[in-house]
């Protein structure tokens, strides 16, 4: 009886399904990535050091590193201009580990009120004296290191390019997500109506897709700003609008066939209603379908909003998006190539998974494989 047990368990479709998949090797791959990124975009800014909108005028421009910041050089840079703001010559400066011994000297008694101009760096902690010579004119002040980590280096404002890759890779998901539910709940529900109620109503139904086709899309998103100025959510609102339509396009064609099967023969005689036959009888049926084509579907909502972004139609400062990094990284190409190559590759790997997951599930799902 076991044995007959775990016979059925292992000839059940779901089982055959995920030991197709499972076989795939790059589906698999790609499903881990995807993961991967997941968590470093859900988990990682709330793990860095810094802050996805902080800013770090000493740090504006500077190139990856794998070593926090300030280098020896950026501090000495820092160190001569608050020796200029306090009008004073830096005679010595010496790095012991995480502290920064200097030696000041002006002509005249030196205010000590502003080694507040320490704390202010983004390279200093808040300093103090250690000693004083020549009636106050010469200072030797220590201060803390302020480590700052920048692993891809920092944009033209000065703001760390890793977080802010975090928090773009978390919105160009959640675009994809929301828009991957919108095309679920409105174009399934929308194609399996149209295409069970056939006739008129099909027709009818069916114009209405062929209308919203020939709608330009970005003209419709500037007529969204234009009414109701920029906001993040008119980022769904216009994905949603349209992605919904080759959905419910698909749905209609799968429920065309369906609706012609011996159980929905069976389940209309026995005198279940059209929404009951929709729910426990069709829309099971699609799962393979809709399955496959939401997750080729999210890597074309990902780039379509990349693209808004690209145009200065997607979010707004100071969130950011894949699409908004890669603008920025395209205009300082030539003397900051890192600011496009790292939001570059992580949207490439995004894509590059999403069709290798999507292809995927769709040979899992095909009930021609064995």
């Amino acid at each position: 009886m076991t044995e007959t047990r775990h016979q059925v368990a292992v000839a059940s479709p779901w089982r055959r399904v995920g030991a197709r998949f499972s076989r795939n090797l790059p589906a698999m791959v790609s499903a881990a990535a995807l993961l991967a990124v997941a968590l470093f975009c859900i988990l990682g800014p709330s793990l860095s050091s810094t802050s996805y909108d902080a800013i770090f005028p000493d740090y504006v421009g500077a190139s990856p590193s794998l070593w926090p910041h300030p280098s020896e050089a950026e501090a000495r840079a820092a160190l001569d201009e608050i020796a200029a703001r306090l009008r004073t010559r830096l005679v010595q400066a010496a790095f012991d580990g995480a502290e920064a011994r200097v030696t000041l000297q002006a002509s005249r008694p030196i205010d000590e009120r502003g080694l507040a101009y320490f704390e202010r760096s983004d390279a200093f902690g808040p300093a103090w004296v250690e000693a004083r010579r020549d009636d106050g004119r010469t200072l030797m002040v220590a201060a803390p290191l302020r480590w700052t980590w920048m692993p891809a280096g920092a944009d033209a404002n000065g703001r760390d390019l890793f977080t802010r890759m975090m928090i773009a890779g978390r919105i160009s998901l959640a675009v994809g997500v929301l828009g991957c539910t919108v095309a679920l709940f409105i174009g399934v529900g929308y194609g399996a109506i149209s295409g069970y109620a056939g006739g008129r109503i099909d027709m009818a139904m069916m114009r209405v897709v062929d209308v919203l086709y020939a709608l330009p899309f970005i003209f419709f998103v500037i007529l969204l700003m234009v009414f109701f100025g920029r906001h993040f959510v008119l980022i769904f609102v216009a994905i949603g609008a349209v992605e919904w339509l080759d959905m419910a396009r698909i749905v209609r064609g799968q429920t065309l066939s369906l609706k012609r099967q011996e159980f929905v023969a069976a389940a209309e005689a026995l005198g279940v209603g059209p929404m009951a036959i929709l729910v426990r009888h069709i829309a099971p049926n699609l799962l393979g379908t809709i399955a496959a084509f939401l997750a080729l579907l999210t890597p074309r909502v990902i780039l379509l909003e990349s693209f808004l972004s690209f145009l200065g139609l997607g979010v707004q400062e100071p969130l950011t998006s894949l699409g908004v990094l890669v603008a920025d990284g395209a205009r300082h190409i030539e003397d900051a190539p890192w600011l496009l190559f790292f939001p570059a590759a992580l949207l490439t790997l995004i894509l590059y998974a999403l069709n290798f997951l999507g292809d995927g599930l769709r040979d899992a799902l095909d009930p021609r494989e064995r």
